[in-house]
């Protein structure tokens, strides 16, 4: 049986990657995109829809289908104000989390941070791990929750801060064992990989995957 996935974030670094995985693989039939403005990508299984984050009457109507990839995300320096930042990190999840879950949508799949903790003084791994606590209520019938560590793969010329942190962690991985391979850094296609897989598995309730884990599964 073929597959509806919609995704929201499908223009970041890991969206990009699994809308790619999502468009060249027979087990998706439809793909529907969900954002502020159009993609360039162009192909026959991709629907696209430019909706209002803040306005469910725009996009609650397309999310209908198997899975629903939620790979929003920003920074400090795109989005310095801490309310829009709450916004886009939490508020739109889990408003279209809630919508998911009434329309029936088999699966969430949601990126967050290791870390991540709704009582944590970092307001960054604060936000992550309120949105997931709000996740958990939504009612889905499915929620899987990605936690990677520092993430590698970014084209050159994009955040020279991250790609020095990639330099640095590629050293350091190798000193990371035991509990401490989760922080390890990880390529945001295995990532990609591991949410498509996992969407292709029939899975109930809540599951958490850190770095090692998001590894195994890709």
């Amino acid at each position: 049986m073929t597959k509806t996935a919609i995704i929201v974030g499908a223009s970041g670094l890991i969206g990009s990657k699994l809308l790619n995985l999502l468009l060249h693989n027979s087990e998706y039939e439809k793909v529907i995109s969900l954002g502020r403005k159009k993609l360039k990508t162009k192909h026959r299984k991709l629907q696209q829809e430019i909706i209002d984050f803040e306005n469910a009457e725009t996009f609650n109507t397309f999310i209908e289908g198997d899975a629903f990839f939620c790979c929003l995300g920003t920074t400090q320096k795109q989005t310095p104000n801490k309310d829009d930042y709450y916004k886009i990190d939490h508020d739109y999840p889990v408003s279209m989390a809630t919508v998911a879950a009434t329309s029936g949508v088999n699966q969430f799949h949601f990126i967050s941070a290791i870390g991540a903790n709704a009582s944590s003084g970092n307001f960054y791994l604060k936000t992550k791990g309120e949105t997931e606590l709000d996740l958990r209520k939504a009612g889905l019938n499915s929620l899987f929750i990605y936690q990677p560590s520092l993430l590698t793969g970014r084209k050159k010329g994009k955040r020279i801060g991250e790609r020095i942190g990639a330099v640095i962690m590629k050293l350091i991985n190798p000193l990371l064992i035991g509990g401490l391979k989760k922080y390890r850094s990880i390529a945001a296609l295995t990532v990609a990989k591991a949410m498509f897989n996992q969407s292709l598995k029939e899975k109930k309730g809540v599951s958490v995957y850190t770095t090692e884990q998001i590894k195994e599964r890709a």
